[in-house]
């Protein structure tokens, strides 16, 4: 038997807002998080903008205690906490006592980009002064790849699957689609799934190497993310965490729980980095696979797709991925979906932006509208030939969005889709 899977909380940390709320306030009114930091300036940076939450030390501390904070030093896992228990109290679940049972129904799935990297550079260099000694008996727990997830069930107390996942920018959909069919299958009743990702010099350092970020608007930052734009010049980075409670329809409803959607179903799949896929460039053909997979493992029909939030980076990529939704939909000029990228706001939050965009995704259809593509002034003529221009939104509208399609395409040519449908 296959249960039904609904979406019963929320949790976001993103560049340009933290909490629901504030967040959802963004969205609709187009605000930019992306910023100059100066400190990638003097580290001789050619891209000195990005997308970085703004928390206060007194936000962080109605999360931490003191001693959780003694020798922390990891904004990965500040990030997906502050979202993860968010999502938690949004949903109305209750905690597990210290002293009580775990809390057997309830698992976690919050997959991460990388470990902490401001933890392992003070570690590196403790290390390499003979200070090893002074490193803290935390130091294990903040660089280990599943330190978010472990954090998270020890706060709350899950006692179902607690893990982490890891695929690049596919990782925060890819976590949501385990969540799911993990629920679907009946092992589990509850799941906190999502993703972070920390950022800054030693993090977006690489991307920086590679010459792919925007530098020219080091002067102009909330203008340089660029999505589906004939002038976009390259992804900005960015960092955060987003996060989902996904719920067994039974069990939401008999606790009386806020539905925000239904998960109707979604892929996982991989391009074999074959063909013309490669570490950083999607294989099509297993692009167009996940997406009809997708509508496979959901039961719909092409036809009842209402909205598409991209992966859309302001790449050069941009108009392969809009013809793959085309072939893959059969749907092209006025008769495609609507789409959408939230990268033009946040920047490209790396393996956190599954998770966010998708907490972008339900706000839109819960509460009917679409949020603009912030900076598309000019839509590529490449996309132009393909589909309707009036697809694309420049400002933010109401409309009653019915079936919604989240989709990720990550380094390593690897893809997660998965889809919403409005509550009915």
């Amino acid at each position: 038997m296959k249960h039904r899977v609904v979406v019963t909380g929320l949790g976001v940390v993103a560049p340009n807002g933290v909490g629901v709320p504030v967040f959802s306030e963004a969205i609709q009114s187009g605000t930019s998080g992306i910023a100059f930091h100066q400190k990638l300036k003097e580290l001789g940076f050619s891209c000195q903008i990005g997308g970085m939450p703004n928390i206060s030390e007194e936000k962080i501390k109605e999360y931490f205690t003191d001693l959780q904070l003694k020798n922390f030093k990891s904004d990965n896992i500040l990030y997906g906490v502050i979202a993860g228990m968010d999502a938690l109290k949004d949903a109305d679940i209750s905690l597990a006592g210290k002293q009580g049972e775990p809390l057997w129904d309830l698992g976690i799935i919050f997959g991460s980009g990388n470990s902490s990297v401001e933890k392992f550079r003070e570690s590196f260099y403790k290390i390499d002064e003979g200070n090893v000694r002074r490193l803290g008996s935390t130091s294990v727990a903040q660089t280990m790849a599943s330190s978010v997830a472990a954090y998270l069930g020890g706060m709350s107390g899950a006692g179902n699957w607690v893990t982490s996942n890891a695929s690049a920018c596919a990782t925060g959909t890819e976590a949501i689609v385990m969540g799911y069919e993990h629920i679907a299958s009946g092992k589990a009743t509850q799941m906190l799934c999502g993703s972070s990702n920390d950022g800054g010099p030693y993090v977006w350092g690489g991307f920086d190497a590679m010459r792919i970020l925007p530098y020219q608007y080091n002067n102009d930052p909330t203008a340089a993310s660029r999505p589906m734009d004939a002038n976009a010049s390259g992804f900005v980075p960015g960092c955060g965490a987003g996060a989902l409670v996904l719920e067994s329809l039974k069990s939401a409803q008999e606790r009386g729980a806020t539905i925000y959607a239904e998960v109707l179903g979604g892929h996982v799949n991989s391009g074999g980095q074959r063909g013309e896929g490669s570490m950083t460039a999607p294989n099509s053909i297993a692009v167009k696979r996940c997406i009809t997979e997708s509508l496979k493992q959901a039961e719909i029909d092409v036809s009842e797709i209402d909205y598409i939030n991209g992966h859309l980076t302001a790449t050069t990529k941009d108009p392969l991925e809009i013809r793959n939704w085309c072939e893959a939909l059969y749907r092209n000029g006025a008769d495609f979906p609507y789409i959408n990228s939230l990268k033009g706001m946040t920047g490209h939050c790396l393996a956190a932006s599954g998770s966010i965009e998708a907490v972008s995704t339900i706000l839109q259809l819960k509460d009917g509208f679409l949020f603009p593509n912030v900076n598309c002034e000019t839509v590529h003529p490449e996309i132009e030939r393909l589909i309707s221009s009036e697809k694309i939104p420049k400002e933010t509208f109401k409309t009653n969005l019915q079936t919604v399609i989240k989709a990720s395409f990550g380094f390593g040519d690897v893809n997660a889709c998965i889809i919403f449908r409005r509550k009915s």
